[in-house]
């Protein structure tokens, strides 16, 4: 899966970087239009900025490649309470794609295991839907 980020102050880069080698997985920074576009569904890695928002440079990625968008991780932290990591809430409920992990800075090694863990996940298929530990499979019903 192609992980997208966008990141301001380094953290969300180390942290594709960082999961992208141990995935091998491309990565795509939304900052450079001139890159190519998503051609595969993506993981998207971004920041919170100010109380909550969304970067604008993720919105206007988004705007244009949404489609593809499968999850969201979103950085913040946590010194700003009740936003923290807003973006990712505000990025699933806009897109209805899953909050798959919320980072203080760059993440820990647990937020990174979650991260794969939830990637690892998607490689089972469309069939193979994981919810809350349960497991629907689309051939058995």
């Amino acid at each position: 899966m192609l992980l997208a980020y966008d990141s301001l102050t380094g953290n969300v880069r180390r942290l594709a970087l960082d999961l992208a080698a141990t995935l091998g997985a491309p990565l795509l920074d939304v900052r450079h239009p001139d890159s190519a576009a998503p051609g595969q569904p993506y993981l998207l890695l971004t920041y919170t900025f100010g109380r909550g928002q969304m970067p604008d440079s993720t919105r206007v990625f988004l705007e244009q490649h949404a489609p593809l968008l499968r999850g969201v991780v979103a950085s913040g932290s946590y010194h700003w309470g009740q936003h923290f990591a807003r973006a990712a809430d505000v990025i699933a409920a806009a897109y209805g794609v899953p909050v798959v992990a919320k980072v203080d800075k760059g993440g820990s090694a647990a937020d990174r295991q979650r991260v794969l863990s939830w990637i690892g996940a998607q490689r089972h298929g469309p069939h193979d839907v994981h919810a809350g530990g349960m497991t629907w499979n689309a051939g058995s019903n």
